[in-house]
């Protein structure tokens, strides 16, 4: 791990990501020692950090030593966190002139390969998100909501969950954004009131806006999922996962997996 470019494992208790979840984080997939969609990936921290007034970031720096990270691993998992760093009194930011910058490096996931082949199996979250539209969207530090679903999800037997919003909305899932087919017509989730637009989601929205597919972004409840003929999830690590089963109902199509997974 590095702390503003020096290896060590040390923050500051004052830091504001300890103190309020003040930052923002992406999490990127190593191949061959290249950092897959590196530049999108600076660029969705560069958008969160505006959404959170963040200034001062060297992102020269921060991509640097994504890269320096990444290095000659064959595959990995590369995590970016940038927090508003030390200063302030209480809420305050007044003061904060000097970020802090967090890149980690770890083990890529040996489950996906196997979930590639048997698909996943998803769950409904009883754990409701909130809407907030000011936040909405980008991938900031304060994750309570997802450690709760995931400590409900680990004591089931499925590998990802099914998230709504207060409002009763699909949304997304634990650590994914949904996809789902019906005919030649494919739909996600709104994500303007709650949610993380992922890296992935936004290649396969582009992707499919350049094809026959007919794409639509929605607010439903999980109930629409019941006629659906395909599902799939997507992060910027799977990429992309065809789902297998929601609760008791399985699926077997696997059509608009195969035409997406060859454009990641």
């Amino acid at each position: 791990m590095w702390i503003n470019g020096v290896a060590q494992t040390t923050l500051p208790a004052g830091d504001r990501s300890v103190q309020f979840g003040d930052g923002c984080f992406t999490t990127a997939r190593v191949i061959h020692g290249e950092i897959q969609f590196l530049a999108k990936h600076i660029r969705r921290m560069q958008q969160a950090a505006s959404v959170l007034r963040i200034t001062g970031v060297d992102w020269g720096a921060l991509e640097h030593e994504m890269r320096q990270a990444a290095g000659q691993r064959s595959e990995a998992v590369v995590k970016a966190i940038l927090t508003r760093g030390k200063g302030g009194r209480g809420y305050s930011a007044a003061g904060c002139s000097e970020p802090t910058r967090i890149v980690s490096v770890s083990d890529y996931p040996v489950q996906y390969s196997l979930w590639r082949q048997q698909g996943v199996k998803l769950t409904l979250s009883p754990v409701a998100l909130s809407q907030n539209p000011l936040l909405a969207g980008i991938k900031h530090l304060n994750r309570l909501e997802q450690v709760m679903i995931r400590m409900d999800l680990d004591q089931t037997d499925a590998n990802e969950a099914l998230v709504v919003n207060t409002s009763g909305c699909l949304v997304e899932c634990c650590a994914a954004n949904l996809f789902w087919r019906k005919g030649n017509q494919v739909f996600t989730p709104d994500l303007s009131q709650s949610g993380v637009d992922g890296i992935m989601r936004q290649h396969l929205l582009r992707v499919l806006e350049a094809t026959t597919w007919a794409l639509h972004i929605v607010s439903e409840p999980p109930e629409i999922l019941s006629d659906a003929d395909e599902i799939l999830i997507c992060n910027a690590l799977m990429p992309v996962l065809p789902v297998s089963q929601v609760d008791r109902r399985h699926y077997s199509s696997r059509d608009l997996y195969d035409f997406l997974h060859q454009s990641c």
